[in-house]
């Protein structure tokens, strides 16, 4: 059997030409037309589906004869892509469980006789997203909405970064002082220490002068000791220095001379 713009095909079933129909379509129709192939695919009675029956035998020997492949899940995803749907039979509320291995699919315009509606037929194209176009549409004052709202939060951003860097400056130059504050200090620890053994060796120098001093006084005029009143005490250069020491130690030329000296 032919049929028109065709010629004869694998298995004696016809071969559809045309641009519009893709070639799954064609090879497809063919094996439903061939009468061959009918103990595993052929027509439904109605002619608006078509049965498979056996798909273990029909993907080993009907599959590779018109298709790359022996998948059947992969015959029946393609199905899918072009739209066509198992058929379910529901009698008296419940599945008719079929007497052998029977799988049906239809489609509307896959129908015998109706070949040149398969051109009707085409596959599903696969979006990134189910989102309709007029969801994505914005307003322009959303827009403007969004843009003002960027600009705002780049504004904050900027005096955040300038704030940051300030502190940062602020952060460096508190650290420089506390260097500073600390050689300060360590120069003070110095210099009061020098203060300290000038103290100490100007009280010993002292305390020799004045006991070799008291020696000679006591040992000429021993007479002399007897007249001091009862409650006396002898005064000698030691006390005089260390006093006056003490009541200009806090004097800034002082230090300043002390620390010339040291």
């Amino acid at each position: 059997m032919e049929f028109p713009g065709g010629g004869t095909g694998a298995g004696g079933g016809a071969v559809l030409s045309g641009n519009n129909v893709p070639a799954f379509l064609t090879k497809l129709w063919t094996l439903v037309e061939d009468p061959d192939t009918d103990p595993l695919i052929c027509w439904s009675p109605s002619g608006t589906s078509f049965h498979v029956f056996d798909q273990g035998r029909f993907s080993k020997e009907v599959l590779p004869k018109f298709f790359k492949h022996n998948n059947m899940a992969s015959f029946i995803r393609q199905l899918n892509m072009y739209g066509f749907r198992k058929v379910v039979h529901i009698e008296h509320g419940g599945l008719v469980k079929p007497e052998r291995d029977d799988t049906e699919f239809q489609h509307p315009f896959f129908i015998r006789g109706q070949e040149h509606l398969l051109e009707n037929i085409k596959r599903k194209v696969t979006n990134v997203s189910s989102v309709r176009q007029e969801d994505m549409k914005m307003s322009a004052d959303e827009v403007s909405k969004i843009l003002t709202d960027v600009q705002l939060m780049k504004g904050k951003q900027e005096a955040i970064d300038s704030r940051i860097i300030a502190m940062k400056h602020e952060n460096e130059a508190l650290w420089r002082e506390v260097a500073s504050l600390r050689q300060k200090h360590f120069q003070q620890q110095k210099v009061v220490s020098k203060l300290i053994q000038f103290l100490v060796s100007l009280v010993q120098s002292n305390r020799i002068l004045g006991v070799k001093r008291k020696i000679p006084l006591m040992l000429n005029d021993s007479s002399s000791a007897h007249s001091l009143p009862k409650y006396s005490r002898p005064f000698s250069l030691e006390h005089v220095q260390v006093a006056k020491f003490a009541k200009t130690v806090s004097s800034p030329k002082l230090l300043a001379t002390t620390v010339a000296y040291c």
